[in-house]
């Protein structure tokens, strides 16, 4: 008689993975249309002062902002499982970035074409620190007010620096831009071996 061992089940390997941006560019927007669970955000109202300081005229109809960070999760297969960390887009956040980046395999730089000022610091953090990024264009009512090549230009990014568009209120779309990530942060780790 002969017995057989069940196969042992083995959880996914957990990937970090951060949403970053300026102010409103859809980081926590993106986080909560691809989580698999209830999002856990810090968002706060935003106020009188603060509204006095971010500029909101792309976003008039904003209310609330990342004050901390965004989290959610998705099981990409049996053994694979992201975890989303989401930045606070303001500047005077900034101080935040180094932890919330810690161990991460990669980042998403989601872009409002109609400001790029606002995504460079995201950008240049992201290149200073050699952590592989995808610049994702988040089509603003169904558009993006620029070709690839020239965000790629306006962002000063090299051609190993893929550019998508998205849509972060999508979850398909979402997938699909943080899939480039993984496998440009795949591509680094088969390079290093």
């Amino acid at each position: 008689m002969t017995t057989t061992e069940p196969a042992t089940v083995r959880p996914p390997l957990p990937v970090k993975m951060v949403i970053a941006g300026g102010f409103g560019v859809g980081k926590t927007t993106a986080v909560g249309s691809i989580s698999e669970i209830e999002p856990l955000t810090t968002e706060a109202a935003i106020t009188e002062v603060a509204a006095g300081v971010d500029d909101l005229t792309h976003t008039p109809r904003k209310t609330t902002t990342t004050v901390a960070m965004d989290f959610g999760c998705l099981t990409i297969d049996p053994t694979l499982k992201l975890y989303l960390f989401g930045t606070p887009g303001q500047e005077r956040f900034g101080f935040m970035w180094d932890d919330i980046v810690e161990g991460a395999v990669g980042g998403l730089v989601i872009v409002d074409t109609r400001r790029f000022d606002d995504c460079y610091a995201a950008v240049d953090y992201f290149e200073h620190r050699g952590i592989p990024f995808a610049v994702a264009a988040n089509a603003f009512d169904g558009k993006v007010e620029h070709t690839l090549e020239e965000i790629r230009w306006a962002l000063d990014v090299t051609d190993g620096v893929p550019v998508v568009v998205f849509d972060a209120r999508e979850r398909t779309s979402v997938r699909d831009a943080l899939l480039v990530v993984l496998e440009l942060a795949l591509a680094r780790t088969e390079a290093l071996r």
